[in-house]
């Protein structure tokens, strides 16, 4: 059954509606209006602005970066979770540039420790420390008394790792608060990899560890890092550019193979 259409209440039939149509048409009746008055000249209210995202959590500054590392360090429980929590710390802005994280190499129940400065191009490619021109000359000069980064037994092996676990921009020296904020890490390694023996290889690891610089002078001579014995070395790097001092590089070298009983 179909309804007869109605105007204002009034029923009509469809002839009269049709009607009505052509005569608002001719009127100029160009849309429909509705019951209510609408004021066209009133600007339309805004469109709902969505919520705008959480802010991403700012990154630690000055102390509350060291203590945040200690925080994470301290949690660690063996190498792997140590290394776990290292990468996830946001601490250090170079994560930011970095194209790897580098945490070590060789075998962690080495009697000796090798801590260099930090990753460079090579390693940054490779997620590896010491792994460019001054990492194969490093590997050399290990061979030379019988260790090997590769030597499953731990009396011929080498384990090693750097201050810093990214790389800087551009190789350049890594700046106090990166050290500091890298030092509970390598704190809590040497405290988990247990080495007997340490080398610090070039004048960072120097002033991360032992608060001194002028590795020329503090070559050669054993001190105390970690709580283990500790020898100062120059850094492959150094011995590329300046051939004569290897003469003493190799007389540091037998003086720590002596002192593994090698």
């Amino acid at each position: 059954m179909t309804m007869a259409p109605r105007f204002r209440g009034i029923e009509i039939d469809g002839a009269t509606a049709l009607a009505l149509l052509d005569w608002q048409r001719e009127m100029g009746v160009d849309e429909a209006i509705l019951d209510a008055p609408v004021d066209r000249l009133e600007a339309p209210p805004p469109p709902p602005v969505p919520a705008a995202p959480e802010p991403a959590p700012a990154l630690p500054l000055g102390d509350d970066v060291v203590a945040a590392a200690e925080r994470l360090a301290a949690q660690a429980t063996d190498l792997a979770s140590l290394a776990e929590l290292q990468r996830g710390f946001d601490g250090i802005e170079l994560k930011r540039g970095a194209r790897s994280f580098v945490f070590a190499d060789g075998n962690p129940a080495a009697r000796l420790m090798v801590i260099g400065e930090a990753p460079g191009e090579e390693e940054d490619a490779q997620g590896r420390p010491f792994v460019g021109r001054a990492g194969q000359l490093l590997d050399q000069m290990l061979a030379a008394i019988g260790l090997s980064r590769a030597a499953p037994d731990p009396d011929r092996a080498v384990y090693i790792a750097n201050v810093l676990t990214w790389r800087p921009p551009a190789n350049r020296r890594p700046e106090p608060q990166e050290i500091a904020a890298s030092m509970p890490f390598l704190a809590r390694h040497v405290e988990l990899a247990d080495p007997e023996v340490i080398v610090l290889m070039g004048n960072t690891p120097c002033q991360a560890v032992l608060g001194r610089q002028g590795i020329l002078r503090l070559r050669g001579q054993w001190t105390e890092a970690f709580g283990r014995p500790a020898l100062p070395m120059v850094h492959p790097a150094y011995l590329l550019r300046n051939p004569a001092a290897k003469r003493e590089a190799w007389a540091d070298l037998l003086d720590l193979s002596a002192r593994l009983g090698l």
